[in-house]
């Protein structure tokens, strides 16, 4: 059964027009004689530090302040960005870094080799691959004002992927005295070396934040390739319109008062299209991962007969369903920790998720685990369509099966905020919450943070197995395909088993521009480089 979507929109899709006068639009500001492009991401930009929060929209923005040591291209392949080049040892255990001449901080700083040292170590403890870095790390240290040197204590053939992944947490450099703060605090200056800086003084959380073009950056010579290459922005001011309600979205987009609308939900493409003056496209044709978040800390989910039991209820058509639509073209079903149509895809492990649901098995497996009806707390950001479609379909999902849930309605800030709190579940923690990661995230165990059972990761509800953490650990190792894919099968049964989190589909997203707008690449994040507007 799929459910109804997006009845809190109160929009008649049946009705002509630019639905204009339906939801009062926003006033926005206007610079006058600048270039200027007005952009409606993802969610709000509550907090803002690539390090701390695995939020998407936090990587977008990060993307523009902050640049890479490498970039990842396409072909997912990492290319040389601050990094003028390497050179690695006979036996892969000494790298030496060297950063192009001519790089400059937005405070007129140089960019030394110390700042990139540090912002490794502050990455280095917060990070999945981060982590697998520093714990083969003998020695990261400054050889001079440009080069460092990292010594492996054993082979890490990752280690350039690593610095170019563009999936959260990402490895950006920072100035030294910023990167020296704890990785678990937030920073409180957003100075970096990118194509823009960030207006701090113009940032209102909840309505709008400002990015400001960088004269003294320093592009790579040639055209851009996701976030390898020359990076030139071609605006002033690139502004974010915070406008989580779609129809306010929709209305301002066709009125022209906005440019760009990151993610235009899939039940509005038919108004949007009606627009000549509005473009609806593909964001990403690696698409998102829908996932449930299962808390591991606390009961009944700390047995994994209770988490084996969430297989058997989880409907991933349901999900899909209440998230992109009814046209199948832009979801599928995935028993898998791993993005469809990719090389590496498998499925092997994945059969609690495919076939008929098992109301009864779970009852019976949640009975197993102890649980007795105490409440299922479930926090469910209302402001994050995707999210609070998936957060309707588990609430309905567990009262269904019998499980007294808890749902509790905040903002996207507030979700995640109490998605990193372990404590009592009851007193400000969690046991379920949804999210959603890019497919670009997870062609591949590197920087699939939702693999994660280190105990360490908040997205997987610091899932702890030694077995499956080893089972990852030797998938880096490797470099045979054959191996790689077989061992990716034996990852993906190993973690369906254990219930690291709980993929609830993929799906593609929706991006609407303006007819004005050009240049739009399509890549897991919105590129603001290359893009014009007439």
């Amino acid at each position: 059964m799929t459910l109804t979507r997006r009845s809190a929109l109160g929009l008649s899709l049946g009705i002509g027009g630019a639905m204009v006068g339906a939801v009062a639009a926003p006033r926005l500001s206007q610079a006058q004689g600048a270039r200027v492009l007005r952009f409606v991401p993802q969610a709000d930009l509550t907090n803002f530090d690539p390090v701390l929060t695995t939020q998407q929209v936090v990587r977008n923005a990060s993307l523009l302040v902050w640049d890479q040591l490498y970039g990842i291209d396409s072909r997912f392949e990492p290319q040389p960005q601050m990094a003028e080049g390497h050179e690695v040892s006979a036996d892969g255990l000494t790298w030496t870094f060297r950063l192009r001449q001519g790089l400059k901080f937005h405070d007129g700083e140089p960019v030394l080799a110390k700042d990139a040292v540090a912002s490794i170590r502050r990455w280095m403890p917060r990070d999945v691959m981060g982590m697998r870095l520093r714990a083969v790390l003998d020695e990261i240290a400054v050889v001079d004002d440009r080069s460092f040197r990292i010594r492996l204590g054993q082979p890490f053939p990752k280690l350039l992927f690593a610095f170019a992944k563009s999936t959260t947490l990402l490895l950006c450099i920072m100035p030294e005295r910023i990167a020296s703060t704890d990785a678990f605090k937030a920073i409180t200056e957003y100075v970096g070396s990118g194509p823009m800086l960030f207006k701090r003084d113009e940032w209102v959380a909840g309505a709008k934040a400002v990015f400001q073009r960088f004269d003294g950056y320093a592009p790579r010579e040639g055209t851009s390739d996701w976030l390898a290459g020359g990076k030139r922005v071609n605006f002033d001011r690139v502004e974010w319109i915070t406008m989580p309600d779609a129809g306010t979205a929709a209305a301002a987009l066709q009125a022209g008062e906005v440019d760009w609308w990151e993610q235009a939900v899939n039940d509005l493409s038919p108004v949007l299209k009606r627009n000549r003056q509005v473009k609806v496209d593909v964001a990403d044709p690696l698409g998102n991962v829908g996932l449930l978040k299962v808390n591991h800390l606390h009961a009944p989910f700390t047995d994994p007969r209770a988490r084996q039991a969430l297989q058997w209820l989880v409907n991933q058509e349901d999900y899909m369903g209440a998230v992109a639509g009814d046209d199948t073209a832009l979801w599928k079903t995935m028993p898998s920790f791993f993005t469809p149509g990719t090389p590496y895809y498998t499925e092997v492990g994945g059969e609690r998720l495919r076939g008929a649901r098992r109301v009864d098995e779970a009852k019976r497996l949640l009975e197993a685990a102890g649980y007795k009806g105490e409440a299922i707390v479930l926090p469910v950001a209302t402001d994050v369509p995707n999210v609070k479609n998936q957060g309707d379909v588990t609430a309905d999902m567990l009262k269904r099966a019998g499980v007294n849930v808890d749902m509790i309605a905040m903002d996207w800030g507030t979700q995640s905020a109490r998605t990193n709190n372990k404590g009592v579940p009851s007193q400000g923690g969690w046991h379920l919450s949804h999210t959603w990661v890019a497919g670009a995230e997870c062609v591949t165990p590197a920087g699939h943070k939702a693999l994660d059972a280190g105990g360490g990761s908040s997205l997987s509800g610091w899932a702890k197995s030694d077995e499956v953490q080893g089972a990852i650990s030797e998938w880096f190792t490797l470099t045979d395909p054959a191996a790689a894919k077989a061992s990716m099968d034996k990852i993906n049964r190993m973690s369906m088993d254990f219930v690291t989190v709980i993929p609830t589909g993929f799906f593609v997203g929706s991006t609407a521009y303006r007819t004005s707008v050009s240049g739009m690449a399509k890549s897991p994040y919105p590129q603001f480089w290359g893009v014009s507007k007439s």
